[in-house]
């Protein structure tokens, strides 16, 4: 019977210890300006703050679309530590602008999200060209609408209760024949 708790014990571990980096996607703690905001002139630069490191690679993506479908973000991301930037043209119609992104998080796979944020007075500014968001190096790409491209979670619980399953079946079966003789050893 110990051999099987302890058996049992290992395999809870296992499992536990395998599916932790499957539940490791990064999550929006904050953004600049914030979601919701009303504000009465365009910030310079959109900032979101995740609660994990993101990776500096070149699929990050913000844009930022306008009230009449332009877009405003513009230039090179940046990525330091788990803070994403994108420089923003100066912004132009008053109105609701949107914010959406796609990041790659610390355990690889990517996050989308959205948020908004309302310009209450009209700004000068005019929208990207047409060129400038279809160009390799900018921002003004619209981003990926996928919520992940990650294993669901319910293929982890599988794995899981089939792993616990197999190690349980295995120390039974151990703990059984430990009581039994062996017919070899009595000739």
């Amino acid at each position: 019977m110990r051999n099987a708790l302890v058996a049992l014990a290992l395999t809870v571990v296992a499992v536990l210890g395998t599916a932790t980096p499957a539940l490791a996607h990064n999550v929006l703690i904050s953004s600049d300006p914030a979601n919701g905001v009303s504000i009465a002139a365009g910030p310079p630069k959109l900032s979101l703050t995740f609660d994990q490191y993101v990776q500096g690679a070149d699929v990050n993506q913000i844009a930022v679309t306008g009230p009449g479908g332009g877009q405003w973000a513009e230039g090179p991301i940046s990525v330091v530590d788990n803070v994403i930037s994108a420089p923003l043209r100066p912004l132009g119609p008053a109105g609701k602008y949107t914010v959406g992104y796609r990041v790659l998080s610390a355990d690889g796979h990517p996050v989308t999200g959205e948020l908004t944020f309302t310009l209450t007075s009209a700004g000068t500014g005019t929208p990207a060209t047409v060129d400038a968001a279809k160009s390799p190096g900018g921002s003004s790409q619209a981003a990926p609408q996928s919520s992940s491209t990650g294993v669901p979670i319910w293929v982890w619980i599988a794995g899981a209760i089939v792993l616990l399953a197999i190690g349980l079946t295995v120390a039974l079966r151990a703990g059984g024949n430990a009581g039994q003789e062996n017919p070899a050893e009595k000739k």
